[in-house]
């Protein structure tokens, strides 16, 4: 309120200011006020004119494909937003946007022309933290062009939008800041070895709301699905008083395409697994596969790990030859391969060094 009472005051100061000028003028001159032209002539400013990597020119082209998400619970209810990726109305969003409708929360989905619409959930993984829902009977939709992640580099200009805080078709812009980045997914934690994302990080400002959002490069194609934020409160994206501090992460769009692709034509999606348990309590150097229990071994019998010959205790420090320093550093080298392809693990056992040759298994999602 203080800002709009501030700029009214300063229009209305500025009004008597010119007519008390204005009068002083005309009463010094003894004549009639004369009109006085104010600046140079212009030629107005119009989008088409704007380079084609101009941030309004990019604005223009994704805005139309950018969708608030809402799910009402009650008296309340939260917003997120979600990006049009066909033209037969599936919506490409969070999970953890989408998740409070599974309790009776009515959603909905609100167009950039403020048309609302009911959406239902046609899949989730909660894995990468993404969902797809769909709309029909809703002509005219305009999908968003999905570029590739991994043609991104750190540095590259890129623009996110989404309805922070409510605001819907808000935009802002930044740098790709770091790539790889593993985070918790739907939050920045990061204490998780099950839900974790290998996250485009960026600097654009990113606050509750953006989820689900696109994050997209200087041609206006989406490179990742916006999904979670740091702050000095540590609160997620999504949910609490935090705000941006320029930390942003995003999933890369090339792993939200095949993730939604396999939710649309087969209702679920599939994770790379080595069949494994990690111990988040480890603090050395790489990932420590945990001891056998009775009731939850350490190595899935049968499984991908077993097969390969790893066993409880060993030590995973490299993939294909780049080191892994974390348990959340292989999750996310796993899962930016596909079940079936093969990966050379390097791991230490009893203090000796040892690789060996894994064919990923298939885990489903939600």
């Amino acid at each position: 309120m203080l800002a709009l009472v501030s700029a009214i005051t300063a229009v209305l100061g500025g009004t008597i200011g010119g007519v008390v000028a204005h009068h002083s003028s005309s009463s010094d001159q003894g004549s009639n006020p004369q009109t006085v032209d104010l600046g140079a002539p212009s030629q107005p400013v119009t989008s088409s004119r704007r380079p084609a990597g101009a941030t309004a020119a990019v604005a223009a082209k994704i805005l139309p494909s950018v969708v608030s998400v809402e799910v009402r619970r009650g008296s309340g209810g939260d917003t997120g937003s979600g990006i049009v990726i066909s033209s037969s109305g599936y919506i490409l969003t969070n999970n953890h946007v989408v998740e409070p409708a599974l309790s009776g929360g009515k959603l909905s989905v609100v167009f950039h022309d403020k048309h609302s619409v009911q959406g239902e959930i046609v899949g989730r993984d909660r894995v990468s933290d993404l969902a797809v829902i769909r709309v029909r009977g809703v002509r005219g939709l305009k999908p968003a062009v999905l570029g590739s992640s991994s043609a991104v580099a750190v540095g590259d200009p890129v623009i996110a939008v989404g309805s922070p805080l409510g605001l819907a078709g808000t935009v802002t812009s930044g740098i790709v800041s770091a790539l790889d980045r593993p985070v918790e997914a739907g939050s920045v934690d990061g204490t998780s070895t099950d839900d974790v994302i290998d996250a485009i990080q960026t600097d654009a400002a990113i606050n509750p709301g953006n989820s689900g959002g696109p994050l997209v490069d200087g041609n206006g194609a989406v490179i990742g699905v916006n999904s979670a934020i740091a702050t000095l409160s540590g609160d997620p994206l999504g949910g609490g008083q935090g705000g941006s501090i320029g930390l942003g992460f995003a999933i890369p769009i090339d792993q939200a395409k095949r993730i939604a692709r396999q939710i649309i034509t087969q209702g679920f999606s599939t994770h790379a697994i080595i069949g494994v348990r990690l111990d988040p309590a480890y603090a050395g150097d790489g990932a420590k596969i945990v001891g056998n229990t009775s009731t939850n071994p350490g190595v899935t019998p049968g499984g991908p790990a077993q097969v390969a010959g790893l066993k409880a205790g060993d030590v995973i420090v490299a993939v294909d030859g780049v080191r892994t320093t974390s348990a959340d550093e292989l999750i996310v080298a796993i899962r930016r391969h596909v079940p079936g392809q093969r990966l050379t693990l390097t791991y230490l056992r009893d203090g000796a060094r040892h690789t060996a040759v894994v064919t990923l298994g298939s885990a489903p999602s939600d």
